[in-house]
């Protein structure tokens, strides 16, 4: 059996490699403190403050704990995630081997999501999440950070993120990757 802090590094892992993929550039935070796993520089206006969570199949929906416990000096204490804490939860499913994103404002507040991949069998669609709709390569584009398609000058296709590459100066001195005095 899997410990929990192995499930959120690989949970974490596989939402980095989707996001990257799609153009998002991923910031991680060097010290713990936050409520947030990783940020998502969309444009490099926006960033969005993602808790991961590992996703696990039950049957036809992937099961979520949004919700946390943790022990403080006065005992445990149970908490749901808020909008002044994260924009999103990111959600991996190994089992499916896709990654899902949970706009904050959907989740706020709930200590467990079910994402469902087909609809219920009594037809019921009132507070029933579909995760198609939430599936992470189709949430990013929405939100706007889209890889767009660029090509090399021999012909072999790539992606580039969604900024134009010629946004960005060349600062460095050539030759030199690194300048820091210790």
């Amino acid at each position: 059996m899997m410990k929990s802090s192995d499930k959120g590094a690989i949970a974490e892992t596989a939402i980095t490699a989707v996001a990257v993929e799609l153009g998002v550039f991923v910031l991680r935070p060097l010290q713990e403190g936050r409520r947030y796993d990783l940020m998502f520089d969309l444009d490099g206006r926006r960033l969005l403050r993602v808790q991961c969570k590992w996703g696990r199949l039950n049957g036809d929906i992937v099961v979520v704990q949004t919700g946390t416990c943790r022990y403080t000096p006065r005992g445990y204490i149970r908490t749901t995630y808020s909008a002044d804490e994260v924009d999103a939860i990111a959600v991996y499913c190994a089992a499916l081997k896709r990654c899902f994103y949970l706009p904050i404002r959907d989740v706020a507040g709930l200590s467990t999501v079910h994402l469902r991949l087909t609809p219920a069998r009594n037809n019921q669609k009132a507070l029933i999440k579909m995760a198609e709709d939430y599936d992470l390569a189709t949430m990013i584009t929405r939100l706007g950070a889209v890889a767009q398609l660029g090509e090399r000058r021999h012909g072999m296709a790539e992606v580039r993120g969604s900024i134009p590459l010629g946004s960005i100066e060349e600062s460095r001195p050539e030759g030199r990757l690194f300048s820091f005095r210790v």
